[in-house]
């Protein structure tokens, strides 16, 4: 086996400790002695280890106890009472790749020998398992890519064994490729005599169909001005980089150059950014989700795209109009970028995640322009049933709070000037518990729950409906939350004001020292129907400004605490709802004591009022202005906690309980990525460990880096495959005649009399099981 140090012309140590064979040694846990004759073996042995390897790829490594009876049923060779796999046995039956009857031979042979690291043929039980660990390593794909073409086990890829890989993909086929290059010789040498090391590849591999498409624009350019013909455009893209293309774009590329007939001219220029575009679709996916922050239904324009990308110098002007001019044939007349844009654009294929794991994940609706009346009710209905339940939670969370608050409202001088039952919040909170007990604090909580719940619900929902319609391409004016945020308000009132008049007149109930027991019946009868309206107005005066000044500032308070992803976390949710508390509470306090005033009976020697501007200048000019900040304190420190509790439950139930209406969702609550190889990890049970990802990695190196293999036989794959038996027929009958004569220097050399009739017996033998 070569050396290692001498992997880039032996001249100083290679920079490679990633696969060399000591690190396959080391993986597999084999201590092979210097002198042994592992070398002149033709069936290598090792062991694994599976403590010793941990996965870096999501997939807990496989016990070798589980993988041997699994080698066990899938091998089907035996040699001196040892199993072996077969390349068909590996790649189509175990793995379930290339079943078809028509298969092409070479290719299956080709990836099954990345587990074959012998390079013999055959797939030993120690070979498997190393394989296994292989496939959980970070860098798997480009791992397995090298030991596809490091054909001698050398650790090292030569000139010739890279050219004799790379020619059977498809792109070679398709476009041929010029190995005498000035690229190659970079790579190789200038006698292309260099053996590259495993870092090297990588490279290469990243560099090599970038290569192919200029040496193909170069073929195609006939008159050498630098331009080539739309339809030879679409030739490139679609043999060399077909790699980088979705069906979206493959489909418009004749369109996106700007001409549908053959005598339209591309240029080089063109060319080079609309493949640099196609590459960086990742960072394109990063400069939108940075400004989309949560919101995945943000339609961008240029102007605002080229603005957010002028901190990233790796972007040009020229990708940025390519870019907008593709996403404009999805939408012909609408020049905006959307997430859904950027997903027919990107190769690697974006998927969408939610911040948390979903017990319900339903897609009532594939498209939101299949939304009709019914599905808008069902969402509307869906929204009200988890507004009640957060709404329900908000509000046992703080009824305490409430409690304090409104007795601290109600409270008016006595009989004697400055005589009052409380002297502050904290000690009606501390009289309350001493005189009526802990349950005092609760005192009114079955109606509170009643109404809060549909109070909120309809709250919820009504903002929410609101914002729909108000939402254009992802975006909502200012002006259109703060009336969403007001609708929603205004439509509370007349379900919840008859609810908020019996909570108010059971939390002061404990104030009055009676024998008749007071409770909701005895409040309903002694009110009557228009009763349980008193105070609507001073109702409509708060709940309106409160959520048209919460609503808005709780959607700019998410964005600003959202992470750099745009999600809003459990406790980014909660700090914003409580934040966005602060200001509305305590702005709308005088419409708030003016409507318990109005609501609450008066006892004998208080003051009546006679509607909302009685009671307000009755107030001012009995009391002054300051009481109408009573209980500011206390209303923030209850409505804050309040809506963060209602908003944080009423969001995270939308996560867990996921149904998708077609309509908007909460902004934060889900983050676009690329799809990684465990996305699309094998659910066959005798998969296990990392061989999940198999079927994945290979696919991989066809998609990542263009190395696409070609899937059927055809007339000339055949020749070539018999060919190359044959020419293994005659290296095992010279092999055996050189270790004859090496073993037995003594006996007469074999001549050719002697070694016709062995070839013959070896021919026979092989071409019978070619011919089978």
């Amino acid at each position: 086996m070569a050396a290692v140090g001498t992997a880039e012309g032996g001249s100083s140590p290679a920079f490679d400790h990633l696969l060399t064979s000591e690190r396959r040694r080391s993986l597999l846990g084999s201590h092979v002695s210097k002198n042994d004759l592992f070398s002149l073996s033709p069936f290598r042995t090792a062991s694994c280890n599976a403590e010793t390897v941990v996965t870096a790829r999501g997939i807990p490594r496989a016990n070798p106890d589980h993988l041997r009876p699994i080698f066990e049923r899938f091998a089907s060779k035996d040699v001196k009472g040892k199993k072996y796999m077969t390349s068909e046995d590996f790649i189509r039956n175990y793995l379930g790749l290339y079943t078809e009857e028509n298969y092409n031979r070479e290719t299956v042979r080709l990836l099954a020998s990345a587990a074959d690291t012998t390079k013999d043929g055959d797939i030993s039980f120690e070979e498997f398992c190393a394989f296994e660990a292989l496939l959980c390593s970070p860098d798997a794909l480009y791992l397995t890519a090298f030991e596809l073409f490091d054909r001698n086990a050398s650790d090292s890829i030569s000139c010739e064994e890279f050219e004799a890989i790379i020619r059977h993909t498809q792109p070679l086929h398709d476009q041929d490729f010029d190995f005498n290059s000035e690229f190659i010789k970079r790579y190789f040498g200038a006698d292309k005599k260099r053996t590259i090391n495993y870092h090297s590849f990588t490279q290469l591999l990243h560099d090599f169909y970038e290569e192919q498409g200029i040496q193909a624009f170069k073929k195609y350019d006939t008159k050498g001005d630098g331009a080539i013909s739309s339809i030879d455009f679409q030739q490139i893209m679609t043999t060399v980089k077909r790699h980088l293309l979705t069906p979206f774009v493959r489909h418009n590329l004749i369109a996106v150059s700007g001409g549908g007939a053959s005598g339209h001219k591309v240029t080089f220029p063109y060319y080079a950014a609309f493949n640099s575009l196609l590459a960086k679709m990742e960072l394109i996916k990063r400069v939108y989700v940075s400004q989309a922050r949560g919101n995945l239904h943000l339609e961008m324009t240029k102007e605002d795209f080229l603005q957010a990308t002028q901190s990233y110098a790796q972007i040009t002007p020229y990708e940025v109009e390519i870019l907008f001019h593709l996403s404009e044939l999805a939408h012909p007349g609408k020049k905006t970028l959307s997430l859904e844009d950027i997903e027919l654009i990107d190769p690697e294929r974006l998927k969408r995640v939610s911040q948390m794991d979903r017990l319900i994940n339903i897609k009532a609706v594939h498209h939101k322009d299949e939304r009709g009346m019914g599905t808008a009710l069902m969402e509307s209905a869906y929204r009200f049933l988890l507004g009640s339940v957060a709404g329900a939670c908000g509000a046992t969370a703080v009824y305490p709070i409430d409690l304090v608050k409104t007795r601290m409202q109600n409270q008016r001088s006595g009989s004697f000037v400055g005589e009052v039952m409380y002297k502050n919040s904290l000690d009606c909170f501390k009289k309350v518990v001493k005189f009526e007990g802990l349950l005092g604090l609760y005192r009114g909580l079955l109606p509170q729950i009643v109404g809060v719940a549909p109070e909120k619900a309809i709250k919820l929902t009504m903002n929410d409906y609101m914002r729909d319609k108000f939402t254009t391409d992802g975006k909502i004016p200012l002006y259109g939350e703060i009336i969403a945020g007001g609708t929603g308000g205004m439509c509370q009132v007349a379900f919840t004001n008859p609810l908020e008049i019996v909570k108010i007149r059971l939390q002061v109930a404990g104030e009055i020292q009676s024998s008749q027991k007071i409770g909701v019946f005895t409040i309903l009868k002694e009110l009557g129907f228009l009763g349980l309206y008193r105070g609507a107005r001073a109702c409509f005066l708060r709940d309106i400004p409160f959520s048209a000044i919460y609503f808005p500032a709780y959607a700019h308070a998410k964005l600003a605490t959202a992470d750099a992803d745009g999600i809003n976390h459990p406790s980014s949710l909660f700090c914003s709802a409580f934040i966005a508390g602060v200001p509305a509470a305590g702005l709308v306090t005088p419409a708030d004591v003016i409507k318990t005033r109005l609501q609450v009976a008066a006892r004998a020697g208080q003051t009546t009022y006679n509607g909302v501007i009685d009671c307000a200048k009755k107030i001012m000019r009995e009391e002054g202005p300051k009481a109408f900040w009573k209980g500011t304190a206390a209303r923030v420190c209850r409505s804050s906690p309040q809506f963060a509790v209602t908003l944080l439950t009423y969001e995270v139930l939308q996560r867990l309980f996921y149904v998708d209406f077609g309509g908007s969702r909460p902004t934060g609550s889900e983050s676009a990525t690329t799809k990684s190889i465990v996305d699309e990890s094998s659910t066959n049970p005798d998969h296990v460990g990392g061989y999940k990802l198999a079927a994945a990695t290979f696919s991989g190196i066809e998609h990542k880096f263009g190395l696409f293999l070609p899937r059927f036989e055809t007339s000339t794959t055949k020749f070539l495959f018999y060919l190359y038996l044959a020419a293994s027929f005659l290296r095992e009958f010279f092999s055996y005649i050189q270790l004859r004569n090496a073993f037995f220097p003594s006996s007469a050399p074999l001549s050719s009399s002697h070694t016709l009739p062995v070839f013959m017996e070896v021919f026979h033998y092989n071409l019978s099981v070619v011919l089978v």
